[in-house]
């Protein structure tokens, strides 16, 4: 491994590499059985001679801090080193900007803790074609050795925006070209990337409220001012919403967290109000792909007739989250900015992964995949359905929902901290909840709970059911 030395002066040079390799052993810096650099190439990298590098090497490894071995190398002594000084760390004057001190710490999705997970926003991973995507995505880096020592077109994958133009084209009747869509790390990026275009510090921002958590946060982060609007059961109350907002977030197939899906009138009153005070709309249509009654509802975006809607979707919910591949599909008057915005923050998303999602779409694998993961989550969802309304009822209020991947409860008490007891106990039991207080935004929620059905095995719904009533009593 590279080695780094800095020597001061051309006065005792050994003693110099010495002290600072035995440093990095005893920090832990360097562990042991890790190989050193070989004399020669020390030497040269420092400009020494090298018999001042043997000379350094040998003291340590007299002092048995390392081991040579005869035509293979140099290495740190495969020993435990205990009690050296810990590295010094200084004291820095540098702080955030005090928003970030007050702003939770997001949480760990990535952790397994409970065998019952009941956590909305997360698909399941076992049903994944790993071995058809493994194949894919070798063959990606295979066939394009020659294009992966090049960066990549800030908009994404040439063929991956055609394949995701078809997809949300036939499957949510979305009017857009290739030179529409732009492929980002989900949809968290495709909101930042297109507020970091339309706003400046200090315009309105209207979010739903409650709303999804992150991208709140988001949007406090930039330093816009934020206004939570209500919802009902036909979702987003239009006629609150603020005359001077620039923008307003919503997710009107299917709201996250209440689940309630924007009427007809509403959406039209929604795309006049844009129109008249000059606002962009951002459309999240997460997880629209999973409905299990009714008609399927129609994007605000299919409505558009003057441009006010961006639309923003992922693949997270549908193939896997780890993927981070969401998408924005703009008019061409923001395809520019979006562009550079795009550039500025990572350049472009991983184009082998961009070209093997576009082979799985054109394959017809995302649409195969999508026919088996209804029926596996329409399973799961009918028996907690089942289960709230029968063994539920004392303790619940549950909200209808159409689509998606969760189901929104209300407590029927609303005794403080009474959400946060029964998560608690819930834990005890291997249960993991979602609660409904994380949600607000100007007003604190009614205390109640998101349910998820994406990653809990199917076996395990009814048992983990079992154990989460028993938080409740």
């Amino acid at each position: 491994m590279d080695l780094h030395v800095s020597l001061d002066g051309r006065r005792e040079l050994t003693a110099q590499i010495y002290l600072q390799v035995r440093a990095a052993i005893l920090d832990g810096r360097l562990r042991p059985g890790e190989a050193l650099p070989p004399t020669r190439e020390l030497a040269a990298a420092l400009s020494v001679s090298r018999n001042t590098a043997n000379a350094a090497y040998e003291k340590l490894a007299a002092e048995g801090f390392l081991t040579s071995r005869v035509g293979v190398g140099t290495f740190v002594s495969d020993l435990p080193f205990h009690g050296g000084a810990e590295p010094e760390v200084p004291t820095s004057p540098l702080r955030p900007r005090p928003m970030w001190d007050g702003m939770p710490d997001p949480p760990d999705l990535s952790a397994m803790g409970t065998r019952y997970d009941f956590r909305p926003g997360m698909p399941d991973a076992r049903s994944f074609p790993f071995a058809t995507w493994r194949a894919m995505l070798s063959r990606q880096l295979r066939d394009s050795a020659t294009r992966l020592g090049m960066y990549g077109e800030p908009m994404g994958h040439a063929g991956l925006r055609a394949s995701i133009a078809r997809h949300v084209g036939l499957s949510r009747a979305v009017r857009a070209t290739a030179a529409d869509v732009m492929v980002t790390a989900g949809v968290q990026q495709a909101v930042d990337l297109i507020a970091r275009v339309m706003l400046a510090p200090g315009d309105v921002v209207a979010v739903e409220d409650p709303c999804y958590p992150p991208v709140k946060r988001l949007f406090q982060a930039m330093g816009v001012r934020l206004v939570g609007v209500p919802v009902d059961a036909e979702g987003l109350v239009v006629s609150q919403l603020p005359e001077d907002a620039k923008l307003v977030y919503t997710s009107p197939s299917h709201q996250f967290p209440l689940g309630y899906a924007l009427s007809l009138s509403r959406r039209l009153a929604l795309l006049a109000w844009a129109d008249r005070v000059d606002a962009v709309i951002v459309e999240d249509d997460y997880d629209s792909e999973f409905r299990w009654t009714g008609r399927p509802v129609e994007p605000l975006h299919a409505l558009d007739r003057t441009g006010r809607v961006v639309y923003v979707s992922s693949f997270s919910k549908v193939l896997l989250p780890t993927l981070r591949v969401g998408f924005c599909v703009a008019p061409p008057s923001l395809h520019a900015a979006l562009r550079k915005a795009k550039h500025l923050a990572d350049w472009h998303s991983a184009s082998p992964v961009q070209g093997a999602l576009a082979e799985f779409i054109d394959a017809g694998l995302l649409a195969g995949h999508l026919r088996k993961m209804r029926r596996v989550y329409r399973a799961r969802r009918d028996r907690m359905a089942i289960a709230f309304d029968q063994d539920f009822t004392e303790h619940l209020e549950p909200i209808t929902s159409a689509a998606g991947l969760h189901m929104t409860a209300w407590l029927r008490t609303d005794r403080p901290g009474e959400d946060a007891a029964i998560i608690a106990r819930a834990r005890e039991q291997d249960v993991a909840m979602h609660s409904m207080a994380l949600c607000g935004v100007d007003r604190v929620p009614r205390q109640g709970f998101v349910f998820g059905y994406g990653l809990i095995a199917t076996d395990d719904v009814e048992e983990g059911l079992r154990r989460m009533r028993s938080a409740f009593t």
